[in-house]
């Protein structure tokens, strides 16, 4: 028997996973969205009620799949990390993404950024980050009552939900953990991680290699000690 594709019924409603468009439309977009998401991964991957996701289709209203937005980052507290299609926020006690990143590309335009910051105010964004990274340009906006206000000084600036720094320089930005610490890339981790290995592996070779010539030391002891004993010297006394 064949199935048959599921068919909607007049009163329900699909949320789709995808909204068709690409993560990132170049190298560089690509790498500072992954390098934020990566980094605040590992900063609440022990806290079991912050879900932190990239490029995942948030739907706010229930009944409405048109009212829409992926952000580039978002981070949610107070919902349970887990795998999701979508952010379907009446399934989720509610509660909307309180930070958001997007990272500039040039193909994005004025009315889309401009659609995109009435929705986040609308729908309950907290803090609001936006990045351009050809022209190392950093911008921000925080809750004030309804609405995004402006964050008049970026510099130094460190969120109040993320307690991560930013700091602009004359060539890029820089986001600092809570530590002091500078994010990295997957990479710069990867690399790290593997410079860590190495280290430990010799430090237990070096061990290693301690351990067996004690052993020897030891053996020869032994030897010399008995053959003190077969000549009849108490090796005590020497």
């Amino acid at each position: 028997m064949v199935s048959q594709p599921k068919i909607a019924t007049q009163h329900e409603i699909i949320y789709p996973d995808s909204d068709g468009k690409p993560m990132a439309e170049n190298t560089i977009q690509f790498r500072w969205i992954m390098t934020i998401y990566h980094n605040l991964a590992w900063l609440f991957a022990l806290q079991a009620d912050v879900f932190v996701a990239g490029d995942l289709l948030w739907y706010p209203v229930e009944g409405n799949n048109k009212i829409r937005q992926a952000p580039d980052i978002m981070v949610v507290f107070g919902v349970e990390k887990g795998d999701r299609g979508s952010y379907q926020q009446w399934k989720e006690k509610a509660i909307a993404p309180q930070v958001v990143f997007e990272i500039l590309s040039p193909g994005n335009r004025p009315g889309e950024l401009t659609r995109k910051l009435l929705f986040y105010e609308h729908y309950g964004v907290e803090e609001y980050y936006l990045y351009d990274p050809e022209n190392n340009d950093l911008s921000g906006c925080i809750r004030s009552g309804d609405r995004l206000a402006m964050i008049e000084e970026m510099q130094n600036w460190v969120s109040p939900r993320l307690q991560v720094r930013f700091e602009l320089s004359e060539e890029t930005l820089t986001l600092y953990h809570p530590q002091g610490q500078p994010f990295s890339s997957p990479l710069e981790i990867e690399q790290q991680l593997q410079q860590e290995r190495s280290r430990a592996e010799q430090e237990r070779s070096r061990a290693e290699q301690l351990t067996a010539e004690l052993e020897e030391e030891r053996r020869k002891a032994k030897r010399l000690e008995m053959l003190l004993r077969e000549a009849g010297i108490d090796g005590d006394r020497l």
